[in-house]
């Protein structure tokens, strides 16, 4: 099964996937090198750990046609662990990230992303789609009109070409031909060679030069989960979008070990740690990019265009990797979920727009798919709770009040079902049938007991009816709920 779903991988149209992997490519350059200095490296740390995450990833990894490489989550991360330990701590962690990773996988944690609802995964790719835009930002500002000339010739090349001519994706003709322009025309604009020191040799294996010792372990261990946190999130997230975007399904559990994997050997080779990358996955198979060998491509083209045609890639402008990013971001962005504003329930919408808000703020998409899942439970629990409903009789003749509990008894609900029951009835004197109840009866039959929280509940209700003077019934208790309150209670029922 595993075997035929590798060769699944690779069965793409060839041509197409390696167009496809180049523009990824020239959509990685300028994101890897500011990303390189968000952690305070060199550019050739996040550009050798872009190169070696991708061949790994596309023969390890789970989800054909996704682009993994040094990421903006990861480097803010590793960045306060470089300012203070320097490099060598960065690529230890990153090894430790990996092998954490790999953890994750083994123990199947990627079941986690269920509890990630669809209004979440809409605001995460909205607040990446705004996020990969203001990043553009800084290239359009303070700058001459020559850049935005270029920009909105590269637009157009990468909108209107397609409707007349499909064999080249558009954005790897935008590049040739603002390449050209400025070639023969020179003119004021930043090139890809103003963003760093672009490297000008092969990665080679390196080991961490630092001593083997707890200490060591404890300075890097907190940036290594954090790191291993972040990335695997990011990776499934984007891979659950990919996902969405081919009909096609990827295996998490090995996205996750592959992720691990790749991330062990970027530390090996000088490189920073790295995940899923949603804007250049999401214009690869925009692009034609269905198969490994685009993911392959994506690492390959990059090596040899840092190393081989450095002096070429140098005089790429920046423009041209702008309008690219814009495309991306404009095709990433889910416009329909702005018409769903005014129809979905508004908690969902709320969920998707509180999302958005916190990844726009904290540039951490973790923190923002963190406090959307958060919403999301919070919700959850309160429409459930909603359901909850105590109704109540009072039979006279027999002295006997009945309380019938409908619905789900948990953490959120408890309080609701403790406050339904009326404590302030004394029982009756002896022999007085038409006085208050002597009796109170508990129907849990069309009730369910979930947590230690409800199991609680009953037993303090119980109690205090009891210190009332009432007798107290519990009636049509299940097995499951019975068997929670003999567990962490002191009330033993009998099922009835």
């Amino acid at each position: 099964m595993r075997m035929n779903f590798l060769n699944d991988g690779w069965k793409a149209d060839p041509v197409r996937e390696c167009l496809a992997g180049l523009v990824a490519t020239f959509a990685l350059i300028p994101e890897v090198i500011a990303f390189a200095f968000a952690a305070g490296v060199d550019p050739s740390v996040g550009l050798y750990a872009s190169f070696v995450i991708s061949v790994v990833i596309a023969f390890a990894g789970g989800r054909p046609a996704m682009i993994s490489a040094a990421a903006g989550s990861v480097a803010l991360v590793a960045a306060g662990l470089v300012h203070v330990h320097g490099v060598q701590y960065l690529l230890a962690a990153t090894v430790l990230c990996g092998v954490i990773q790999i953890v994750f996988g083994l123990l199947n944690l990627q079941i986690l992303m269920r509890f990630v609802s669809r209004p979440v995964r809409t605001g995460f790719v909205n607040a990446l789609a705004i996020l990969i835009f203001s990043a553009q930002l800084p290239h359009m500002l303070h700058v001459t009109w020559h850049t935005y000339a270029l920009i909105g010739l590269g637009l157009a090349i990468i909108y209107l070409v397609p409707r007349v001519f499909s064999a080249i994706p558009s954005p790897l003709i935008c590049i040739v031909v603002l390449t050209a322009i400025v070639a023969l025309y020179p003119m004021p604009v930043t090139m890809v060679a103003d963003l760093g020191h672009l490297p000008d040799g092969l990665p080679s294996f390196v080991i961490p030069h630092l001593p083997a010792s707890f200490e060591t372990l404890e300075v890097i261990f907190p940036y290594a989960l954090a790191m291993a946190m972040v990335g695997v999130l990011e990776s499934l997230m984007t891979a659950r979008v990919v996902d969405d975007l081919t009909g096609t399904p990827s295996d998490k559990r090995r996205e996750s070990m592959g992720l691990g994997l790749a991330n062990i050997a970027a530390g090996l080779f000088g490189g920073i740690g790295g995940c899923g990358m949603i804007g250049q996955t999401v214009g690869n198979v925009r692009y034609g990019g269905r198969g490994r060998l685009s993911t392959l491509m994506a690492g390959v083209f990059l090596l040899v265009l840092m190393v081989a045609l450095r002096p070429v890639v140098a005089r790429i402008p920046v423009a041209a990797l702008v309008a690219i990013m814009i495309m991306v971001s404009v095709s990433t962005f889910s416009w329909s979920s702005l018409r769903d504003l005014a129809t979905h329930p508004r908690l969902a919408s709320t969920v998707m727009l509180a999302t958005v808000a916190v990844v726009v703020m904290t540039h951490d998409l973790a923190a923002g798919v963190a406090a959307g899942v958060l919403l999301s439970g919070v919700f959850f629990a309160f429409r459930v709770s909603a359901l909850l409903r105590v109704e109540t009789s009072f039979d006279a003749a027999a002295s006997t009040r009945l309380y019938v509990i409908k619905g789900d008894v948990f953490f959120a609900s408890s309080e609701q079902l403790e406050d339904a029951i009326d404590y302030g009835e004394a029982p009756a004197a002896s022999g007085d049938r038409a006085g208050l109840p002597c009796r109170v009866i508990l129907d849990l039959q069309q009730a369910r007991l979930w947590d230690i929280t409800a199991a609680g509940t009953v037993e303090t209700i119980v109690d205090k009816l009891r210190d009332q003077g009432h007798a107290v019934t519990l009636e049509g208790l299940s097995e499951a709920g019975a068997a929670l309150l003999r567990r962490y209670t002191a009330v033993h029922p009998d099922v009835v």
